[in-house]
């Protein structure tokens, strides 16, 4: 980050917009979106043949039951790397400019997701296979937003939420939010729920209406993270402002 040296004179006016002025540049030259977008993106996309091999699928007459064992092993620990990778990023990123980082309270706030996610997974696995909700009727739609709010997709739109709070970035709060539309309203009802009747036919179809929702949030995250790079890029030579 460079500054610029500018004679204020005895304007008072002037020296509060120059203050300002240098207060924003030093956050946006502290923000490293992309590169948490990116390795959260990353993430997601590696989950996707933990869970299409270890899920476990029993299909009879009466229905299929599915036990997404490859999420509990795969995503408690990826998530805590994921977020130590990123503090690191931030910290050495913070430390080359000569800078303060505050990316601790989101590095916080992703090892409770993780184990968040642990605790609510491993009660849900435990309770429901002998006490399945709602009587096999299909599930109300609070329901279905809970189950995706605590899901690693849902849990990375609430971390991201920390991240553009403390890094003051309105445009990662704008695609935070429409990103949780996204995951909580808008995929496909299929993820987690029981088979529907347009894949019941193979467990290579039923495993690819899992896969289909972590694809869409991938590609998600992996677009927003190009995105916010190519930000950084082109508004750096004009005023050294970042992303």
């Amino acid at each position: 980050m460079t500054t610029d040296s500018v004679s204020t004179g005895d304007d008072p006016h002037r020296l509060l917009a120059d203050v300002r002025d240098l207060t924003g540049r030093v956050r946006r030259d502290q923000r490293l979106t992309w590169v948490a977008l990116l390795v959260l993106a990353a993430v997601t996309l590696v989950a996707i043949p933990f869970d299409w091999f270890f899920l476990k699928l029993d299909c009879d007459d009466s229905g299929c039951v599915f036990a997404r064992r490859g999420m509990l092993y795969y995503w408690p620990p990826a998530l805590l790397l994921a977020y130590a990778a990123i503090a690191v990023s931030y910290v050495r990123a913070a430390r080359e400019r000569g800078l303060g980082a505050r990316v601790l309270p989101y590095a916080i706030t992703g090892a409770v997701t993780a184990v968040l996610f642990t605790a609510a997974y491993t009660a849900a696995a435990a309770y429901f296979p002998s006490n399945p909700p709602f009587d096999g009727g299909p599930m109300p739609f609070w329901w279905i937003v809970l189950d995706r709010l605590i899901a690693p997709w849902g849990l990375i739109g609430l971390a991201l939420l920390v991240l553009s709070h403390l890094e003051r970035n309105v445009p990662l709060l704008v695609f935070t939010l429409a990103y949780l539309v996204l995951v909580l309203l808008v995929l496909p009802t299929t993820e987690g729920m029981s088979a529907p009747a347009w894949v019941s036919g193979t467990n290579a179809q039923i495993r690819l209406s899992m896969a289909l929702p972590q694809l869409i949030v991938g590609v998600v995250l992996l677009a927003g993270g190009i995105g916010f790079a190519r930000a950084r890029r082109s508004s750096s030579p004009a005023g050294g402002r970042s992303a």
